[in-house]
């Protein structure tokens, strides 16, 4: 049962880096640049959630929606204001503009909302279900967890496949200029795509607090490098591709603390990913793209 339960949390913690990094594979494949600020909107997220539900007592529901649509507003203007006049520059330039956002917003909240650290309540309470006669415990933030990513990633799915919005996406992804040939707004297309990723990044922030209950402005730092490494990990560009490795990812990292070290399960984290990259340089479901000369 020990094995079990650390692969439903590995499956959880997993889940979680994989709607993180859906945020990062989507502007990657459409805008074809790293939002590295990507993690701190993570953070924004759960603090807006977490003053929500503690200063003003609204539901747990109502904070995860201020939060959603406050990520999704913050997103669109981190887009709009730090990456749009960037969108023919060298890609070195919007990386540093990226890590610039990030370290502005951390900043931010550290101004804000103080260094202390807070405790995050938990969305869905503090009990869960007995399996195996009590030996096998799953909380409800867990199955929660699971269940939020696969209705995120079943969604997202059918959103890119059957809308409009959703085949404008795939457009871009292929080819900016011809999209922009067949009367596609690739501005808006770029904007609705950071306001997706920014929305799921508010629902992980808000699971991962729930997971982790301690809250400080830098929560969404090492989640988002993670995440970013899921998505490499899957191959970046695509959504199936972030959760699986996401859900690796997640796997690993508890089987690692579990079995081997808790101090050396972020190196061993890494170190599958070079073999990984070493073997399959566009991820597990990457796409080799070939250039022509």
């Amino acid at each position: 049962m020990t094995f079990l339960s650390f692969l439903i949390s590995g499956i959880s913690l997993g889940s979680i880096y994989a709607i993180i990094a859906l945020g990062y594979t989507m502007v990657y494949g459409i805008a074809k640049m790293l939002n590295f600020a990507h993690g701190d909107v993570i953070m924004v997220g759960a603090y807006i959630c977490f003053y929500a539900m503690s200063s003003f007592g609204l539901p747990p529901v109502v904070g995860i929606l201020l939060a959603v649509v406050a990520c999704t507003v913050l997103g669109m203007v981190i887009e709009r204001l730090a990456y749009k006049p960037l969108r023919m520059a060298p890609s070195l330039a919007v990386l540093i503009t990226a890590i610039g956002v990030s370290y502005f917003l951390q900043n931010s909240a550290q101004l804000l909302w103080s260094t202390n650290p807070k405790v995050f309540p938990s969305v869905v309470g503090n009990d869960g279900l007995k399996l195996f006669g009590g030996e096998l415990s799953i909380s409800y933030v867990t199955i929660t967890t699971i269940l939020t990513c696969l209705v995120i990633m079943v969604v997202l799915v059918s959103f890119t496949n059957h809308t409009r919005m959703g085949k404008a996406m795939r457009a871009c992804s292929e080819d900016k200029g011809a999209a922009e040939l067949m009367g596609i707004n690739v501005d808006t297309t770029i904007s609705v795509t950071f306001a997706i990723g920014s929305a799921l990044a508010a629902v992980a922030g808000v699971l991962l607090c729930s997971a982790y209950p301690m809250l400080v402005p830098t929560t969404g730092s090492m989640p988002g490098i993670k995440a970013f490494t899921a998505a490499v990990f899957g191959g970046i560009g695509s959504i199936p591709g972030a959760l699986l490795g996401g859900l690796l990812l997640g796997i690993i990292e508890i089987f690692a603390k579990a079995y081997i070290s808790t101090q050396m399960s972020d190196a061993v984290v890494f170190a599958v990913l070079i073999v990984v990259l070493l073997v399959k340089p566009t991820g597990l479901l990457g796409k080799t793209i070939r250039e022509k000369v």
